[in-house]
Formats: structure tokens, sequence, C-alpha cells
């Protein structure tokens, strides 16, 4: 990271099918090496499949299950006197999106389905039904940052 300046953070483009950022920026946590035009397909099929399956409104759907997901407060490492503390510290909106995608995407990553959009796909309904593996991610957390919430005043 630089010292002179921070750096300039850019936005990221809408989806060309739903017109939405947050769809964007789980298109581009999806791409790999580069190949955006994969990632586009692997979400609008799993859109497609989430639509199917619970016959509602897939982008609402992914946006309550981005909510469900997204955690509140997460830990950081700290060195007091020669020893680490997991200090619980309160988590901005913008990183608590940005964890929440990349534990849906692990999650279906670790699924046993063929294909990737329907890992992406059942994962998310799991989400959304509160009971997929990035649910008990978020959960984990929350719990470990309750059990060292004596750490708190670690934060600075």
């Amino acid at each position: 990271m630089s010292r002179r300046h921070r750096s300039i953070k850019r936005p990221t483009l809408p989806d060309l099918k739903y017109q939405d950022n947050m769809v964007g920026k789980f298109i581009n946590i999806i791409m790999k090496e580069g190949k955006k035009s994969v990632a586009e397909k692997i979400i609008y099929k799993s859109f497609i499949l989430i639509k199917t399956s619970l016959k509602e409104d897939p982008l609402k759907v992914f946006k309550l299950a981005l909510d469900k997901v997204r955690p509140l407060v997460e830990l950081k490492s700290r060195r007091v006197g020669g020893a680490n503390y997991q200090v619980p510290v309160e988590v901005s909106e913008e990183r608590g999106f940005v964890l929440a995608f990349r534990w849906i995407k692990n999650a279906a990553k670790n699924r046993q389905e063929k294909q990737m959009y329907i890992r992406v796909a059942n994962e998310i309904i799991d989400a959304f039904q509160e009971r997929g593996e990035a649910v008990k991610k978020k959960e984990t957390t929350h719990k470990m940052a309750e059990a060292n919430k004596a750490f708190a005043h670690y934060l600075w």
C-alpha cells in the first residue's frame, strides 16, 4: 500500500441483464482468469435455476441471501505484548458484502454438484433459507467474535 495517498476506488459497472451493481460485483468475484463471459453465463444460468425452483424473483432472492450471509463483525489479529489476540471489529457494509460474496463463492466451489451454475444456485437458495455453508461461516464468525469480546479494548 502506498504511503503517499490512498488508491482511488473504481466503481464496478452493473451487469447487462439486471442492471444491478451487486450482480456485477458478484460476476467479477466468480470470474476466473479474466473470463467474464463465462462468469456471466454461470450467474445468469443460476438465476434461471433459482427462478424455476423457488418461483420467485431471482434478484430478490439473491439480495436477501446476501443479507443473510453478510457478517456484522469480523476478527482481526492484534499483537500485544508478545501475544496475539483475535479482536472483534465491526464490519462496514461494503466489506460485509465482499465477505458474503467470497463465502458464497467458496461454499459453492466446495459443493458436490457437477456444474458451477448449479452449485451457485443451490448455495444462494440455501443461504436464502438460512442453512448453507456460507451462513454457517457467518454464524461461526459471530460466535468467535462474541467469545473474544473481552479483547475488544485492544482495538486501536
